[in-house]
């Protein structure tokens, strides 16, 4: 994972320096009230939310969006669509598996604009089932691993219910069931570790390697998709090379 992880730095750097802060916002906002409606309009006791909410305030969300997003979750405030989570499966180029996560209140244009996207560059959109075997539905943290002792947090992630935790020069990961969601949450949180990602993530169960320049091909695909403003995620089972990466960069 730890192409993924680079590719997922990337694109939150570059995600912060976006200047389109509309399309920022508006992802962010749909995250906060499904996580509201999901668990509760409490941060304190919605692990989701609170981490949805720092998320926003990391990007400089105003506080006044986030609390009208956190009311539309719980009912309090009835302005705004009727969003669904959607999962739709599908290929890139060289047989690569996507699982593409959509918030939306209008199926038929997510499904039309992710089809047109995935045809355009030579891929196409799978039956339900076609892909999500090759996935496996995780809880997920990434924290900086600047200044962390990897000991500690290893003995964290693990009191808390991880399955694993995967070291890299930059960034640590830890991945666990679903259901240990909240308690590696809250053991970070509780000693004051800081976490630069952490959710429910599909997590490819085996790699796929392309060379470099195919490599690239699926992440312009990928990219594309995630530009839609119905699209949240993208996932994919593609091994990121660091050279792909360079040539991405490039």
């Amino acid at each position: 994972m730890s192409g993924h992880s680079k590719w997922s730095t990337i694109k939150r750097k570059k995600a912060a320096e976006d200047a389109k802060r509309g399309k920022i916002f508006t992802r962010l906002a749909r995250e906060i009230t499904l996580a509201a409606r999901e668990g509760g309009g409490d941060p304190e006791a919605n692990v989701r939310l609170r981490l949805a909410i720092e998320r926003a305030k990391a990007a400089n969300m105003p506080k006044d969006n986030i609390e009208r997003a956190i009311k539309r979750g719980t009912g309090e405030d009835k302005e705004g669509g009727n969003f669904e989570e959607i999962y739709y499966e599908g290929y890139a180029p060289h047989g690569v598996a996507l699982m593409i996560y959509c918030v939306t209140d209008n199926r038929n244009r997510t499904v039309s604009d992710v089809r047109h996207i995935l045809n355009r560059y030579g891929g196409s959109l799978g039956e339900g089932g076609s892909v999500a075997w090759q996935f496996q539905r995780m809880a997920y943290f990434a924290i900086p691993a600047e200044g962390q002792d990897p000991d500690t947090i290893f003995e964290l992630a693990v009191e808390g219910g991880a399955d694993d935790v995967k070291f890299d020069d930059d960034l640590i990961e830890i991945f666990g069931p679903v259901e240990a969601f909240k308690t590696i949450g809250d053991q970070l949180r509780q000693a004051n570790i800081p976490t630069e990602e952490a959710g429910l993530k599909m997590i490819p169960t085996q790699e796929m390697s392309l060379d470099p320049d195919q490599t690239v091909q699926v992440l312009k695909v990928i990219e594309a998709l995630e530009e839609l403003d119905d699209v949240q995620e993208v996932y994919s089972n593609l091994a990121i090379s660091d050279e792909a990466l360079a040539k991405m960069g490039a």
